[in-house]
């Protein structure tokens, strides 16, 4: 899947076309596979990994803080299942915002995933990710604990509740989702 980069956040956009043109000039193909995600998304990432208990406590957590509209996106989506992937639930990560985008290393026409395969002596997560600075961006292969290396943002807040309350997140969402 191809990420639409006309749905971010314009400051984003600009930055990452520069960043990934900058990329390509060194050899290294990043491609955009996902920006904008819902809620309901990131709702069945949150939960795949995790114990019906801890699923339940998080969306009576929610509606008892305010926040009916995140409780619902994770209640509606059902039971998943798979990897960890997001310590984020719905909300909380800036791909709802229209600020964070994930991207793939293009190799040989393929999907390249590996953050340790080399060629010409570069890894293309290592190169954006260093380079991502450059344009003032976050890089997720940068992150102290959980290493995001395909994510890139433009906030330097890990999550948006540092920038706004439950409240005010859960409202913001519900308007721009449902």
């Amino acid at each position: 899947m191809a990420a639409d980069l006309n749905e971010l956040v314009a400051e984003f956009r600009d930055k990452v076309t520069v960043l990934l043109s900058a990329c390509a000039k060194t050899g290294v193909i990043m491609r955009p596979s996902t920006g904008l995600r819902d809620p309901l998304e990131q709702g069945r990432l949150w939960r795949q990994s995790r114990s019906i208990e801890e699923i339940s406590e998080k969306i009576k957590s929610l509606k008892q803080q305010k926040a009916p509209f995140l409780a619902h996106c994770i209640e509606s989506v059902g039971p998943q299942d798979g990897k960890h992937v997001t310590n984020a639930i719905p909300g909380l990560s800036w791909h709802q915002w229209g600020e964070a985008l994930d991207c793939f290393w293009l190799l040989d026409g393929k999907a390249e995933w590996s953050t340790k395969r080399l060629v010409g002596g570069q890894n293309g997560y290592q190169v954006m990710a260093n380079m991502a600075e450059s344009v003032k961006l976050d890089a997720g292969g940068h992150w102290p604990k959980f290493k995001d290396w395909p994510h890139l943002q433009l906030q330097k807040a890990g999550s948006p509740l540092q920038v706004h309350d439950l409240a005010a997140i859960d409202k913001a969402m519900q308007q721009r989702f449902s």
